[in-house]
């Protein structure tokens, strides 16, 4: 009897950034700080991947909306800035005062 090959995929962890001991899971997409998950939405996500793979960098408004949106459509800047807000009240809830720096006529970066 001959069995089939067996299929192993040895592709790579999914990347985790990190920064203030908060931890993002790049595969399931979920955010973790000091043992607690923390739920995000499709925005959330997205906004916080950008900032956390521009740590120490500025990252523009401009930017965040066309990572956020990927289309060429308008979208008001206030939906952006809800966006933010939102996130950062959660961040805050759960321990991470300040995780989202504005600066004022660049954009945002995590601090």
């Amino acid at each position: 009897m001959i069995l089939p090959r067996r299929a192993y995929d040895f592709a790579a962890a999914a990347p985790v950034l990190e920064h203030r001991e908060a931890r993002l899971d790049t595969g399931s997409h979920t955010l973790a700080y000091q043992g607690q998950s923390i739920d995000l939405t499709r925005n959330e996500y997205r906004i916080l991947l950008a900032l956390m793979e521009n740590k120490g960098k500025v990252v523009s408004r401009e930017r965040l909306m066309e990572r956020l949106w990927e289309s060429d459509s308008f979208v008001d800047e206030n939906t952006l800035t809800v966006n933010v807000n939102r996130l950062r009240r959660k961040l805050a809830s759960a321990g991470l005062e300040d995780f989202i720096a504005t600066k004022f006529g660049e954009g945002y970066q995590v601090g």
